[in-house]
């Protein structure tokens, strides 16, 4: 769990990745302040061997929450350097996570009606249904961002495809019900996955590291299934992707969330390991497995049977930032975290995200 690995010229000092986590802790304008980078001085002195940063907004209408980290414009730069820099400091690398909520970017923040894939139902709020012209600057966008964190000094990107934002509704018929060629079997639906891929590759370079976050299935009615995300994780790792973290569940998914609640014994961790299986199979570029992993103990079976490369982690280290030093002193007790989620609330208060387990 502890050796030296490395992904496409990265290299981590263990197996342990912090997934990415919305902090709140970022200015109205999506920049970084000091409190999100003594948060992150505070993940990479814990000991984990990557940080995936929380979703970074590629577009201003695709903001998701308060406090959200942002990636939209060059003025951000400076301080995503610092950011990066302080990580580096720390002994860790770092991946900018790209993302764009689309359905879920509540207009009262942006300003803007929400983007959809295709129209919207009876009874819902008004969204704006995508056009080709919005895919093809929604494509420029997520290259943009891709360079602006190379440039900021990231050690690499990952395309948010998971959990029901924007990308992650273009795969799952139950959000895309659109006629043309980003509609209907899954070579259309994950078209613009390769669009965005290869505009990225274009903007940063083949020794990049490039990581999709990708859902293994939706968990919902009429929703991606196992067997189209494995076709879409094969096509992404023959056209040049790096590495796939694998996810599930979206954000209305409630006891199927990505974040289950309730995760009190060794067999409800690693909730998405048999699909791992499949991938791990399948698919020939590492894998990194999130999904309610809290014990040591789960992680080490995980990746000496070959189930995943990496194991990736959230509420854990909100909890505890030194999980991963206390792990490799020998102390190999459970993690500390309840999975009350109790967190998630906390980050709406305006002070940003933290534990208040009681």
């Amino acid at each position: 769990m502890f050796e030296r690995t490395e992904i496409n010229g990265m290299v981590l000092s263990n197996r342990f990745v912090r997934s990415a986590t919305w902090e709140g802790m970022a200015a109205n304008d999506g920049a970084v302040t000091p409190k999100l980078i003594a948060t992150m001085e505070a993940l990479a002195g814990g000991g984990v061997g990557l940080i995936v940063s929380s979703h970074a907004y590629v577009r201003p209408e695709g903001q998701a929450g308060p406090g959200q980290l942002g990636i939209y414009k060059d003025e951000l730069i400076p301080g995503l350097r610092e950011m990066a820099a302080a990580v580096h400091a720390g002994g860790c690398k770092m991946v900018m996570q790209l993302a764009h909520a689309g359905k879920f970017a509540p207009e009262s923040l942006t300003g803007q009606a929400p983007l959809v894939v295709s129209g919207y139902d009876e009874g819902e709020t008004p969204h704006r249904e995508i056009t080709d012209q919005d895919i093809r600057e929604l494509v420029a966008a997520f290259a943009d961002a891709a360079r602006r964190a190379k440039t900021a000094g990231f050690d690499g990107v990952q395309i948010h495809s998971a959990h029901g934002y924007l990308l992650s509704q273009f795969l799952s018929p139950a959000f895309n019900r659109r006629q043309d060629e980003y509609g209907g079997d899954i070579n259309n639906r994950s078209r613009i996955h390769l669009e965005v891929y290869q505009a990225i590759r274009e903007a940063v370079g083949q020794d990049y590291p490039v990581l999709i976050k990708l859902n293994c299935r939706d968990f919902a009615e009429n929703g991606l299934s196992l067997e189209d995300s494995l076709q879409v994780g094969r096509m992404l790792a023959d056209a040049g992707l790096d590495a796939i973290e694998l996810s599930g569940g979206l954000l209305t998914g409630g006891k199927l969330s990505p974040s289950r609640p309730g995760i009190k014994s060794e067999e409800e961790e690693a909730y998405f390991r048999e699909e791992a299986g499949y991938f791990k199979k399948a698919i020939g570029i590492p894998l990194i497995l999130v999904g309610g992993m809290r014990s040591f103990q789960v992680a080490r079976r995980l990746v000496d049977t070959g189930a995943a490369d990496y194991i990736s982690m959230s509420r854990p280290l909100i909890k505890e930032p030194d999980l991963i030093n206390r792990w490799k002193s020998g102390d190999h007790c459970r993690a500390e975290c309840k999975s009350d989620n109790r967190c998630f609330k906390t980050g709406l208060s305006g002070n940003g995200i933290y534990c208040d387990m009681k």
